[in-house]
């Protein structure tokens, strides 16, 4: 293929990723899809390999594009089967995430030409705290853990699991379900973007798909090979924190240490903490997602997303370090806390190498927020989950933005709209907390302020960062201001639960970024 043809090729393929997340966020019920929109699309060719994405969530697809081979492999697809896990030892990330595969066929072949998938965040996936994101010790604790299966197979439910989904044992139609609605969403998106792909391999032939993705993976590795060879070969290193695991650990490190040659880099996680008692674990594909990020960065935005990009990259981690847990350890915390301070490791090794183009850290936490009830008698439960943004930190060439999300999510906010709409909650102040990025020559952006008020009791759960190591500035620029959780005016921890009554009032401050120069 000619650069035009390549061109054209990878944006048909982004465009049905595209596609299928317009058609998930239509189709879904809950706030947390269709308004935050956390949820990411993509397509994989034959062998698992990462062909196209839309500009989802960074943590989902890269952790995605690092799973995805086993997951496919040795399995009797056929046509109208699906494919569900969520289990973060087995493909997953943490068990909110549930991701669905979708097999597409080509004119009669036996074995399936590509793959359509879709990853979601659901906001219960049946764990004992509302939200689905406890404050846990125990993988089990953090809900329903499914091992790779078939949702549907040609075409039929697979209703042992879907009323597992549920908790209802009597369903007998999963449509029919509002809490099975999220899931039909997600089998739906992926259905369609297997129909659009096999039309557009029906109009250019199975040979054009299998050649344009030799010829795309051929390109992202040749871009990601210059840019490595641009850095000066050497090795650079950088150790940041967590602030606690929730359990009684604090200061827990992750070091990194990148060695160029050549082009060609490898990240080692040695030195890194072990795995730890509360839920700030995580799997190494998740670490593989947050150093492929880092590296995309540095990639020229119309970078098409494709397997070859992450080829010159390799990673180490020690098994049974807190960034390559082993089950049974939590990990609800480590796709969202954890994949942020590796960043922001990864980032301040780079910073050694290529110190113009490195920005000062970010708010380097989501501020994770669950929170709802469950059912009693006549009163039905609900569940709800969200993140919030902070200061970005700045760089040589710019100051932060002030009160956005950054680095491995980039979802939006729930509008306090939807938020009053659907649940007993009253936000009372959503502002920006000035004066909260770092100093510096251009200064780092600032913080957000959320305060709501309960208006019946729920019981809550914070999971947030940043709140005693303050993100790091740059070439001397001041840090950002840590962040803060208070109830009712008082100070509580960043990783705790709270039982809220009618009338109480939670407000969360986020960090602002840091400084530079």
């Amino acid at each position: 293929m000619n650069p035009v043809q390549l061109s054209i090729f990878a944006n048909r393929l982004s465009g049905i990723c595209d596609e299928m997340g317009a058609l998930l966020r239509r189709c879904a019920l809950s706030p947390n899809i269709k308004d935050r929109l956390d949820f990411s699309c993509a397509i994989f060719d034959a062998s698992g390999e990462l062909c196209a994405q839309a500009a989802h969530i960074p943590v989902h697809l890269g952790s995605m594009a690092y799973a995805m081979r086993d997951l496919v492999a040795g399995r009797d697809w056929q046509p109208g089967s699906l494919l569900v896990v969520n289990d973060p030892y087995l493909g997953g990330t943490h068990l909110p995430d549930v991701t669905v595969v979708a097999p597409v066929f080509h004119d009669g072949e036996a074995a399936p030409v590509a793959f359509a998938v879709t990853r979601a965040h659901h906001a219960n996936i049946g764990a004992s705290a509302p939200g689905s994101m406890p404050v846990s010790r125990q993988l089990e604790e953090e809900g329903i853990v499914i091992a790779p299966q078939w949702l549907r197979q040609q075409g039929a439910w697979s209703m042992p699991l879907v009323r597992q989904l549920v908790s209802d044992p009597a369903i007998a139609v999963p449509e029919d379900s509002p809490r099975f609605a999220d899931f039909v969403a997600q089998a739906s998106a992926c259905e369609a973007g297997g129909r659009w792909l096999a039309a557009l391999l029906a109009e250019r032939g199975l040979a054009w798909f299998e050649q344009g993705v030799v010829a795309l993976n051929a390109y992202g590795e040749r871009l990601a090979s210059q840019l490595l060879a641009g850095m000066p070969d050497g090795e650079y290193g950088f150790t940041d924190y967590l602030d606690d695991d929730g359990q009684g650990t604090r200061d827990i490190p992750v070091a990194v240490r990148i060695r160029v040659q050549g082009e060609r880099a490898h990240v080692d996680f040695s030195g890194t903490s072990d795995q730890v008692a509360g839920n700030i674990n995580c799997p190494l594909s998740v670490a593989a997602a947050a150093v492929y990020y880092c590296f995309r960065c540095l990639l020229p935005a119309s970078v098409p997303a494709c397997a070859g990009l992450f080829r010159p990259i390799t990673l180490s981690a020690p098994e049974g370090s807190l960034v390559n847990a082993r089950r049974p350890a939590a990990v609800a915390a480590g796709n969202v806390e954890t994949s942020s301070r590796i960043v922001d490791a990864v980032l301040g090794a780079l910073a050694e190498a290529v110190p113009e183009r490195i920005p000062a850290a970010s708010h380097g936490t989501m501020n994770n927020l669950a929170m709802g009830a469950h059912a009693s008698g006549d009163t039905p439960g609900w569940d709800y989950y969200e993140t919030m943004g902070g200061g970005m930190g700045a760089s040589a060439h710019a100051a932060g933005l002030s009160g956005v999300q950054t680095h491995m999510t980039n979802t939006l906010n729930t509008p306090i709209e939807s938020l009053e709409q659907h649940y007993p909650l009253r936000v009372w102040r959503y502002a920006l907390r000035r004066g909260s990025g770092g100093t510096g020559r251009n200064r780092g952006g600032d913080g957000l302020v959320r305060e709501l008020e309960f208006l019946a009791p729920a019981q809550v759960t914070l999971l947030t960062e940043r709140r005693t190591h303050a993100p790091w500035g740059l070439a001397g620029g001041a840090p950002g201001q840590a962040g803060e959780n208070r109830f009712n005016g008082r100070l509580v921890p960043g990783k705790t639960t709270l039982h809220a009554a009618e009338g109480d009032r939670l407000t969360i401050a986020s960090p602002g970024g840091g400084g530079w120069g």
